[in-house]
């Protein structure tokens, strides 16, 4: 069964990203309306495949051929549009992250879309990529227990990767970061950054650290980034971020270390299909072993994961996507306030239980 996709939000999520995934799966999968809140880009990107287009949600979601909602508008709607799909009766959504930007909305989200049935994704395409599961299996096989976690990014403009993919629009002239200087400025940029940039790596760093326990540091980093250190589960946690404007090509990686190894796992950049991840395991003896990438990326393995929820093949994770935004605003607000503190040390009680 081919089903319609309606899309709120015209920006680069769509044109950059989506459209082109959901081209990999034309036979299962098509968009049929496109909708943006009234910027007029809905009906330049519908014009070039066919589909219809609106401002605003309300003829989305009252069109019976969309089956299924993706959410693509900004973070702090994002809640409204996914319970706006639910009450129109729509089957299933697709969330961009964040799922929502507080505790109760993300609750609120989930319990919506349970009681209705609705099989609901977040897209974290980083915990769908298949490099991930072997990852997991390797550490699962060897046995090794989890003493650190890493994760490292250094990222270009997604611009220079919109290029790639397909045809962009003009780029705004960048302007310079924010003014860090000015502590709720940082505060909010770290929570930022944290919700909706961290939060593709955060369910998988729950998988391995549940337990929130304590930030330990927390800052802005110019031009615009962060370096955040936490606790979770007894295990020490490091991320580290920095966007710069003429950086080098990116570099995503996840480093998780026991006590016989380091497992890296590096993605590929953002909107590019290139495969999966791919895997390197490096020995306490000096031994690597390299896995090679899968050609399915993360991507397109999360519709398939989408799709396999709507045809009733699996059941949707209520609970577990509910922990993993929870964990991840527990996580940002811990790690603002510790900012906003003044010191890089942030009191155990900062971090909820």
């Amino acid at each position: 069964m081919r089903h319609g996709v309606g899309v709120i939000g015209a920006g680069p999520g769509l044109w950059a990203l989506h459209a082109p995934t959901l081209a990999r799966l034309s036979d299962e999968l098509r968009i049929v309306h496109i909708a943006d809140a009234g910027s007029g880009t809905a009906e330049v990107i519908a014009g070039r495949s066919g589909a219809r287009w609106s401002s605003g949600i309300h003829d989305l979601l009252a069109d019976a051929a969309v089956d299924v909602v993706v959410v693509c508008s900004p973070p702090a709607v994002h809640a409204d549009h996914v319970l706006a799909a639910v009450a129109a009766g729509k089957r299933a959504i697709f969330c961009e992250k964040p799922l929502a930007t507080s505790e109760a909305d993300a609750a609120r989200v989930i319990d919506a879309c349970r009681a209705a049935g609705v099989a609901l994704l977040v897209g974290t395409n980083h915990l769908f990529d298949g490099a991930w599961n072997r990852a997991k299996h390797h550490l699962t096989a060897a046995g090794g227990q989890v003493r650190a976690l890493a994760v490292t990014m250094a990222l270009p403009p997604n611009d220079r990767y919109h290029d790639v993919v397909t045809e962009s629009t003009p780029a705004a002239p960048r302007a310079g970061g924010p003014p860090l200087a000015d502590p709720n400025v940082a505060a909010s940029v770290v929570r930022q950054l944290l919700v909706g940039l961290a939060v593709h790596d955060l369910p998988l760093l729950r998988d391995l650290a549940p337990d929130l326990e304590r930030v330990v540091y927390a800052r802005a980093i110019a031009p615009i980034g962060y370096a955040v250190g936490y606790v979770a589960s007894g295990v020490p946690v490091r991320l580290t971020t920095v966007m710069l404007p003429g950086g080098a090509d990116a570099l995503w990686r996840l480093d998780i270390t026991t006590d016989d190894e380091r497992i890296e796992v590096t993605f590929p950049p953002a909107f590019v299909h290139d495969g999966s991840a791919a895997v390197r395991v490096r020995f306490a003896d000096g031994r690597v072993t390299a896995y090679p990438p899968e050609v399915e990326d993360g991507y397109v393995a999360e519709w398939r994961a989408l799709l396999d929820a709507l045809g009733g093949t699996v059941e949707v994770q209520y609970d577990e996507l509910l922990e993993d935004a929870r964990y991840a605003l527990r996580l940002a607000d811990a790690a603002a306030a510790a900012v906003l503190a003044g010191s890089s040390v942030s009191p155990a009680e900062e971090v909820v239980s």
